[in-house]
């Protein structure tokens, strides 16, 4: 089987992900997943779409993780290998998707304007 890659993104977190036929090895930035995300919930989010189609013994997933913070990450990751996912079948879209797990989270951080102290709070203002 040859490489699938897929992307996904969340806020600033940037997760391409390498997709070949082997055992469950998940290798983020040359680490093993539980010592890139120590904790359990995180390890838990990126392995969601494997448990969802119980693939998650079929396939190594090598990873190059870039930006965010570890929640991000954790979420960039999911989507994906998802997107890596429905690219070696495309039957599996459909369940991911009710699942929640195809959908591009496009929250983001709003920019600092000019004149205040953050994006929406202003400068104490006062009229005497």
């Amino acid at each position: 089987m040859e490489v699938i890659n897929a992307i996904g993104r969340r806020k600033a977190a940037v997760a391409r992900v390498y997709l070949t036929e082997g055992n469950g090895n998940i290798t983020i930035n040359k680490k093993d997943l539980k010592e890139y995300f120590p904790l359990g919930t995180l390890q838990y989010i990126v392995k969601q779409p494997l448990l969802l189609l119980e693939v998650a013994e079929k396939y190594d997933v090598k990873v190059n993780l870039d930006g965010g913070g570890i929640k991000g990450q954790a979420e960039a990751l999911r989507l994906a290998i998802a997107r890596a996912l429905v690219k070696i079948d495309a039957e599996s879209k459909s369940q991911l998707r009710t699942a929640g797990f195809m959908t591009r989270d496009p929250r983001e951080v709003e920019r600092k304007k000019p004149g205040q102290p953050k994006a929406r709070k202003r400068f104490q203002f006062s009229k005497r």
